[in-house]
């Protein structure tokens, strides 16, 4: 995804006519919990707004100018969200209503803004499962450095996946969902990439999304962040799964989209499984998207 990007920060609404626009929430519903820890204290949310411009259209380039402009918009938005409280972790996902909306890469770029600034390290747990594409593209990208050996990317022995029928040792004891996860270490530990270990998985075996937070609870409280890729909408129900597990949503919009009844109904699905929408990042714009207002009505 190539991108020239311009950053302002704003309060909501004062993007210019010459800009896309990443913004946040300028009223918080709540605290930047989820469900499950709503009582526990934490600091909102700021209001913020990050604006983009991108250059002449054509195909997807990554180089070093585009990497340091999609790392000032990441980080832009890292200090629009505000610090994450002490001793705790922040749960993201970042999903669009549609695939090739570029959420994959700016979950990547995020993770990698996080991990340079974060006090503990930062998880990049990618749910495109036969894919891997972030373990992938991680390999691939001399900024990550070398990809660490396959570690254990459960803390506790959880699992954000389910494996029915679960797989058994010889003596018949019933193994660990936690076993088709593996994580591996970049940046000396910065920055940690899943990958589920589809090889693992026999004939006959279905994989499916937990819906418990138990994993997501476990994990964040080791990291500073933990960044979840979800798949679109338009291939999968992920993100409304997780909508109340985690502590907010980034939602990923292509700006040459100009028919808004994709995302916004995504917006709304989220917000009535019990999520909170944190950011919306209009993407590849030359000017703000005529259904901004529409879309954040």
């Amino acid at each position: 995804m190539s991108a020239r990007l311009k950053m302002s920060t704003r309060g909501l609404g004062a993007a210019p006519p010459s800009a896309s626009s990443l913004f946040i929430d300028e009223k918080p519903r709540g605290r930047f919990l989820p469900r499950w820890r709503r009582e526990e204290t934490a600091k909102p949310v700021r209001p913020a707004s990050v604006q983009t411009a991108s250059p002449q259209p054509g195909p997807a380039k990554s180089g070093p100018a585009e990497h340091a402009e999609l790392q000032a918009a990441m980080a832009q938005l890292h200090a629009a969200l505000g610090p994450v409280p002490e001793g705790e972790g922040r749960v993201l996902q970042f999903v669009a209503a549609t695939s090739g909306e570029g959420s994959s890469t700016l979950a990547r770029e995020f993770a990698l803004c996080a991990a340079k600034k974060a006090r503990r390290p930062v998880w990049l747990v990618d749910l495109d499962l036969m894919g891997a594409p972030q373990h992938a593209a991680l390999s691939a990208d001399p900024r990550f450095g070398a990809l660490g050996p396959a570690s254990q990317a459960s803390p506790d022995g959880s699992s954000f996946v389910s494996v029915q029928p679960s797989a058994r040792t010889a003596e018949g004891k019933v193994l660990s969902d936690a076993r088709y996860l593996a994580a591996h270490a970049l940046l000396k530990g910065r920055l940690w990439v899943t990958r589920f270990r589809k090889e693992a998985i026999r004939p006959g075996q279905q994989v499916r999304l937990s819906g418990s937070p138990a994993y997501w609870r476990a994990l964040s409280a080791h990291a500073e962040y933990v960044i979840i890729d979800t798949p679109a909408a338009d291939r999968s129900t992920a993100a409304l799964t997780l909508a109340g597990q985690v502590d907010a949503s980034i939602l990923v919009v292509a700006a040459e989209d100009v028919d808004a009844r994709a995302p916004a109904a995504l917006k709304q699905a989220l917000e009535s499984h019990g999520g909170r929408i944190a950011g919306l990042v209009f993407n590849r714009a030359r000017h703000t998207p005529r259904f901004l207002e529409k879309l954040l009505s």
